[in-house]
């Protein structure tokens, strides 16, 4: 019995980590309404039930907010973002960043409709700086979303004075980005930030000699991927599909 039970909940466990993820608080009332329209497309035609019954449960897994094991060496930068690292590269930091005009070194993870979109810190520092800035709904997967796109901006400042940006990006199909943390709010690595839905990209800018730790085409996870180190020494990698 004793062993029964413990492959039971051996189960339970696997389940509960891999299958019910708990919601972000948006959730709920967008996977009510999605029910609630399977319902009456059930009861229209019931091929139809199915197709609205298959999209409710695809909008419980957008607005899945999982516990992540995030890294907290001084020093690691950790991707915000769930997603695919899309764009690596010196780029002009948006002006209302007020980080300067140089050129900056950024990492930019895009997130796909299937992804979490919940978003982290990068790493722990001071919100020095939260600004809206309102634009287009381009592609986010285009270069020139970064500076035509609605988006929300933070600059977070390091215990060592660095400045850290992080750039919520709207994208083609998104239509709502959300902040929750304002200007001199302290923040942990990994801790939860804010959310877009649905479809977007999220744009880190690194301190000058602080180098990427993934490549282009690598499979980020918010909260948990080393996308830099900035007090390490180890020069930028490089990739291949294997």
């Amino acid at each position: 019995m004793t062993e029964v039970k413990s492959k039971i909940d051996s189960i339970q466990i696997g389940a509960r980590d891999y299958l019910l993820f708990p919601l972000h608080p948006e959730g709920p009332g967008f996977v009510a309404i999605f029910g609630i329209v399977a319902l009456i497309l059930y009861w229209i035609w019931e091929p139809l039930g199915l197709v609205g019954a298959a999209l409710t449960v695809w909008c419980y897994y957008f607005f899945r907010d999982p516990d992540r094991m995030t890294p907290v060496r001084d020093g690691l930068v950790i991707s915000p973002a769930d997603g695919v690292v899309q764009m690596i590269g010196p780029a002009p930091l948006p002006p209302e960043l007020g980080m300067g005009t140089e050129p900056c070194m950024r990492v930019s993870v895009f997130m796909s409709v299937f992804d979490c979109h919940v978003n982290r810190a990068p790493i722990a520092g001071t919100v020095v700086k939260e600004e809206y800035t309102p634009g287009k709904f381009l592609n986010a997967t285009l270069d020139k979303a970064s500076e035509d796109n609605e988006r929300q901006s933070l600059v977070i400042r390091a215990a060592d004075g660095r400045d850290f940006g992080v750039v919520q990006i709207a994208g083609l199909v998104a239509r709502r980005i959300r902040c929750d943390v304002k200007e001199g709010q302290q923040l942990l690595t990994g801790q939860r930030f804010g959310m877009i839905r649905f479809g977007s990209r999220l744009d880190v800018y690194l301190p000058a000699g602080v180098e990427p730790l993934v490549v282009v085409g690598q499979k980020a996870v918010a909260g948990e991927t080393v996308l830099a180190d900035a007090i390490g020494t180890e020069p930028r990698r490089l990739g291949e599909v294997r």
